[in-house]
């Protein structure tokens, strides 16, 4: 494959697009689209991490049958501008919008329609919490065992995570993030590690790194980015913070919950799927760093 694009130039990028493309390999290259997994897991550092890393390639392998699985390492205490922020409160909302969202990925787009992010899912296994405190992420053996644990258990046939190695990465949740899911996965694979857990191990066939630094693989997802829109705005208490605008914007206009910035902000995934998906010549995509022969 052939990239069929040229730079962007900076003031033609929408403000707070997000997520942009790394480098390419050596464009020959770079594959699209793995065949429909079976079963997936998808780890995040903070409940909305995984939609915004891989939200439309998650919905379109759900609606080809696969069983996504989501599991959101910190607990995203740190996720408000407020100073007297209830963070109890503020935790118990992000798990009810992560399951909302996830909710959004397998279909249901009934998840948008509850501004508490109550959860819409029947079937908890699907959306795992570690619960470790946002910002203090780390990569030690107790974590790797709690995560080789789950892969061992769900036992998914690919695992997406955060690139750790994405240069210039400021958050340091990010960075462990990523690293502790490859850790996890040697982890999960060897039968010498953590053999208290009685699981036997499993070796996943593929994984996908998001936000990748040298991007060498793309999933085309057209017709889904109405799906990655609708899950991300399941995260009701990061409008503000993280999707760059506050739900009183679209009073008025017929749908008091967020019409204008909710346009605003599609209109920025549309844009970064389509940087993505130029690097292969389609029109929406998401790029990743694939490894496989784990």
């Amino acid at each position: 494959m052939t990239s069929g694009s040229t730079p962007t130039a900076a003031s033609d990028r929408p403000a707070g697009s997000g997520l942009p493309v790394g480098d390419l390999l050596d464009t020959s290259t770079v594959t699209v689209d793995l065949p429909t997994p079976a079963s997936a897991l998808a780890i995040g550092a903070h409940p909305d991490d995984i939609e915004f890393g891989a939200g439309a390639t998650l919905a379109k392998w759900a609606a080809a049958g696969c069983r996504v699985h989501h599991l959101v390492l910190t607990d995203g205490s740190k996720g408000s501008w407020d100073p007297d922020e209830d963070l109890d409160e503020l935790v118990r909302a992000r798990m009810r919008e992560c399951r909302a969202a996830a909710a959004c990925i397998d279909g249901d787009p009934g998840g948008t329609d509850v501004p508490s992010g109550a959860a819409t899912g029947d079937d908890p296994s699907r959306v795992l919490f570690l619960g470790r405190v946002d910002g203090d992420l780390d990569n030690d053996a107790t974590t790797r065992r709690e995560v080789a644990r789950m892969v061992r258990t769900i036992r998914p046939e690919v695992v997406l995570g955060h690139d750790p190695w994405r240069r210039y990465r400021l958050h340091p949740d990010h960075r462990a993030a990523g690293y502790l899911t490859l850790d996890a996965l040697v982890a999960a694979r060897d039968p010498h590690f953590f053999g208290d857990l009685d699981l036997e191990p499993h070796r996943p066939d593929s994984l996908l790194l998001w936000e990748a630094d040298l991007a060498n693989h793309v999933e085309r997802v057209a017709g889904f980015a109405p799906a990655k829109v609708d899950a991300l705005l399941c995260h009701h208490s990061q409008l503000a913070t993280t999707m760059g605008f506050d739900p009183a914007d679209g009073a008025g206009t017929g749908d008091g919950r967020f019409a204008d910035g909710r346009a605003e902000f599609a209109a920025r995934i549309g844009w970064q799927l389509a940087q993505h998906g130029a690097l292969v010549g389609t029109a929406e995509g998401e790029a990743f760093h694939l490894m496989v022969g784990l």
